[in-house]
């Protein structure tokens, strides 16, 4: 299939704030790499909040009409609401992702700057299985604190993102759509994907959409939904009893490069066309060396028209071995 890249919108922005994360989860940040000696980006390299709120302007004179906040862990990037609030006026949905470990303390404070809506990770509502996942040392409470926490703040419809691996978390699948059916929550289960280069991955660790939603239909009947707009990368399942909606992210068995709108920003201002990107444009020293918002948007539009992205259409064991920006880096 030819992508047309020339007519692609370009509505969605990811722009990861920093390379560092609390979780070592098995998905992205695997402990045996991202372990306690991990040399992390030096501040100096990493984008200043008024660097990034100038790119993403130019971002949204593009057309960009959502901006998501994420790393990395974005709450460990201090002062984080100030970079919320200089965002916040400009005619986006501003939303962020999250591990949730952070969000109970911080969820008022990032409402009131000007944040829309959460998205936040959860692999499991077991604590044995959610620290298999992520190597942590806290319980899911605390996750599920900062849910309530965002909630309370108005940061909602919150979506909850269930990264599901064979072999370890897929038994959690029907417990998490019990626990969040008729809750107003969304949540979206993602199937597991070769992020990166250190993750291990393999394709029998991969429990297909198909499967998730033939399980969760058997106990709570599902119909589909059709998408809310063009580049939306979950598929929508209502509850036949109206007790809400899933999501199911399928970018293994079912790709969708063909309608991605997306754009990714790192944390040092490199710019990445897709989540399996190899290499990106280096924004920084444009920015950095006196260039006007002109140059710059010429810059990003030149990649974006440029760009014929297509990992995971062409999948398979050469795709598989390339060496891929990290996940942890690139954003989610």
């Amino acid at each position: 299939m030819t992508v047309d890249v020339l007519r692609r919108p370009l509505r969605d922005l990811r722009v990861s704030v920093t390379d560092r994360c609390n979780f070592r989860c098995v998905y992205c940040m695997p402990k045996e790499v991202f372990g306690k000696d991990h040399a992390f980006l030096p501040h100096s390299q990493v984008l200043s909040f008024e660097e990034i709120a100038r790119l993403v302007r130019i971002f949204v004179g593009l057309g960009v009409r959502k901006v998501r906040l994420t790393g990395g862990e974005p709450l460990v990037r201090r002062d984080l609401e100030r970079l919320v609030a200089m965002l916040a006026p400009l005619d986006v949905d501003l939303t962020l992702t999250t591990n949730g470990s952070l969000l109970a303390p911080k969820a008022r404070a990032l409402a009131d700057a000007g944040l829309k809506r959460v998205t936040v990770s959860l692999d499991s509502l077991d604590d044995e299985t959610f620290r298999r996942m992520n190597d942590v040392g806290f319980p899911v409470q605390r996750v599920l604190d900062g849910i309530a926490a965002a909630d309370a703040a108005g940061l909602a419809p919150i979506k909850v993102n269930m990264v599901v691996r064979r072999g370890i978390n897929e038994t959690s699948v029907l417990p998490m759509a019990r626990a969040f059916r008729g809750t107003g929550h969304i949540l979206r289960f993602i199937e597991y994907m070769d992020v990166g280069t250190s993750n291990g991955w393999r394709l029998d660790d991969v429990v297909s959409a198909r499967e998730i939603v033939a399980a969760i239909d058997r106990v709570f009947p599902l119909e589909p939904q059709g998408p809310a707009y063009r580049g939306e990368v979950a598929g929508r399942y209502r509850y036949r009893d109206g007790a809400g909606e899933i999501g199911v992210i399928s970018s293994v068995t079912q790709p969708f490069c063909a309608d991605c709108t997306r754009a990714r920003l790192s944390a040092d201002g490199s710019l990445y066309t897709c989540l399996f990107a190899t290499e990106g444009r280096d924004l920084r020293p444009l920015l950095r060396g006196g260039a006007g918002d002109e140059e710059l948007r010429e810059a990003i539009e030149s990649v974006w028209t440029a760009r014929a992205d297509r990992y995971s259409e062409l999948r398979s064991a050469d795709t598989a071995g390339l060496k891929k920006i990290e996940m942890s880096f690139i954003g989610g």
